[in-house]
């Protein structure tokens, strides 16, 4: 290989990794996840046992699956109500499972 690929592969290298996250960090997502899990259940109107939650850095990731748009939204609203979280990335999916007649 010559120098230029050399140089062009590790930069693409040094670019695509992030960097570690330190014990209290992990902490402190693992802390602001179970916050937004917590807000999710405690929501009435939501039927929450199938959304996963986990956060990096105030950035909550929402995923699993509802019965409806309307609880994708409530999950998204819920979650953005907890202090701390500074943006909800909503990747739920909206499973229609009743059989239509």
């Amino acid at each position: 290989m010559n120098r230029i690929a050399v140089l062009a592969l590790v930069l693409v290298a040094s670019c695509s990794t992030t960097p570690r996250r330190t014990e209290d960090e992990r902490a402190a997502d693992q802390s602001l996840a179970d916050q937004v899990h917590n807000a999710l259940v405690a929501d009435a109107d939501l039927y929450a046992a199938h959304i996963n939650v986990e956060a990096e850095a105030g950035v909550v990731w929402l995923t699993g699956w509802v019965a409806s748009a309307r609880d994708s939204q409530l999950a998204d609203r819920d979650s953005k109500a907890v202090p701390g979280v500074q943006r909800v990335v909503d990747q739920i999916e909206v499973v229609d499972w009743m059989p239509h007649w």
